[in-house]
């Protein structure tokens, strides 16, 4: 006589359904020495139960005017508990995958972001992966994980726009490199590089629109400069000219 699913929460409420042969006037369903707190006879052949409260591996019997059914192991999960994130932060059109770490995640069948689900591949107990899908806008969002046990919040993830490039000033300076740079643009606030023809240079976030930085040294000529965050990388092409200092 099988049972579908065979696992559920410590807090009850799993819905479960039994299926055997002459399970017409079916009267109890208990798990253990707990009744199910709702029992519906489908057919003859099968039986729904709603689990109650209960831990560890239980045997699940039916009881109907002919006597009692031998027992079926039902086993008892915890809610998942989550510890963390590998990535806290991505662009939001989605797609890039991180890696969700913490306890009981054996059983996991969601992972939602905001109001977007996602099934994870599961790779132990103690983490799973999931691609994350977009989000609807920039900003903040609940990461919560199902499994038999139950679902587990407490985690967040910021979806964040890709960063654009409007302005430099100045817009040249000595090979020598130490030009103080403003660069203004959209989405900075959470910058992770600038560079200048590639090399990476010393830089400070002042607020979403504003971002200053100081040249390296580079070689003599116009050069691209790039910005960098979470979600992508703007480049603006030759907008730094480095000048050769006067010789006599």
């Amino acid at each position: 006589m099988p049972i579908s699913p065979n696992q559920g929460s410590t807090g009850g409420g799993t819905t479960v359904t039994i299926t055997g042969t002459n399970l017409s006037g079916t009267t109890a369903v208990k798990f253990g020495t707990h009744p199910a707190t709702a029992v519906t006879n489908v057919s003859p052949t099968q039986v729904t139960a709603v689990s109650p409260a209960g831990s560890g591996t239980v045997g699940v019997t039916v009881t109907t005017p002919g006597g009692t059914s031998n027992p079926i192991s039902f086993f008892y999960v915890g809610a998942p508990f989550k510890s963390g994130l590998s990535e806290n932060s991505g662009a939001t059109a989605g797609g890039n995958t991180i890696t969700v770490s913490g306890t009981g995640l054996s059983t996991a069948t969601g992972v939602s972001f905001g109001a977007n689900t996602v099934t994870p591949t599961v790779l132990s107990d103690s983490q799973i992966t999931a691609v994350v899908p977009a989000g609807a806008a920039a900003g903040p969002v609940g990461v919560s994980v199902t499994t038999a046990g139950g679902t587990n919040n407490g985690l967040s993830y910021t979806y964040i726009d890709a960063p654009t490039i409007a302005a430099l000033a100045p817009t040249s300076g000595p090979t020598s490199g130490g030009t103080a740079v403003t660069i203004t643009g959209t989405n900075l606030t959470s910058t992770s590089q600038v560079a200048f023809d590639g090399v990476p240079a010393p830089f400070s976030v002042i607020n979403a629109t504003t971002v200053s930085a100081v040249t390296p040294p580079g070689a003599a000529g116009a050069v691209d400069v790039t910005l960098t965050n979470p979600a992508g990388t703007a480049t603006d092409a030759g907008a730094f000219t480095y000048v050769t200092g006067p010789g006599i």
